[in-house]
């Protein structure tokens, strides 16, 4: 197994830790935790780029991971008050409904590229939670947390839309 695949793995064996962390009130070590986690996430891509280690393994576990990292926050996000569970719904939706269409285009020999709109999705998500988190150390911090969460949500509907509206051909497949 090459590095990128590994920094893979380590992403989603540090959900667990994340989650606990979190779950036990110890914050900080809960924003240490998703901050190395999304860390490796740019690194195993750059790294299985630069040295051409790209495998069907990483091209499916890599965003796969940076999924569970996210959204296990966000149910935790959910379940102590944070943002509202319909808020959630709306993401998980569009994420099934994107995998959907990849798997059934995928199936036919085509392949849905990742759009800005979700690429700024992610970011936005990925600025979110850590903001998010260390709101429960610094309230101060809250209203920028949810500012950017509330944006990321936005792109979410706007990116599905966008993604469902250019690949239409899928559902006629």
């Amino acid at each position: 197994m090459n590095l990128p695949n590994k920094l893979t793995i380590a992403r989603v064996i540090a959900v667990p830790f994340f989650i606990v962390t979190y779950m036990f009130g110890m914050y900080a070590v809960a924003f240490v935790l998703f901050i190395a986690a999304s860390f490796t996430d740019m690194l195993d891509g750059k790294i299985a780029r630069k040295y051409h280690l790209v495998t069907n393994f990483g091209k499916i576990m890599d965003p796969l991971a940076d999924k569970i990292l996210v959204y296990s926050a966000l149910c935790l996000f959910v379940e102590s008050g944070v943002i509202p569970g319909w808020s959630l719904i709306i993401i998980l939706a569009r994420e099934f409904a994107i995998a959907g269409m990849r798997t059934v285009a995928a199936s036919e020999g085509t392949v849905i590229a990742a759009a800005m709109s979700g690429k700024i999705k992610t970011v936005l998500q990925m600025i979110a939670v850590p903001v998010l988190i260390l709101a429960n150390i610094f309230p101060v911090l809250s209203q920028l947390g949810m500012i950017v969460f509330w944006a990321s949500l936005i792109m979410t509907v706007y990116s599905g839309i966008e993604y469902i509206a250019k690949n239409k051909s899928v559902f006629s497949m």
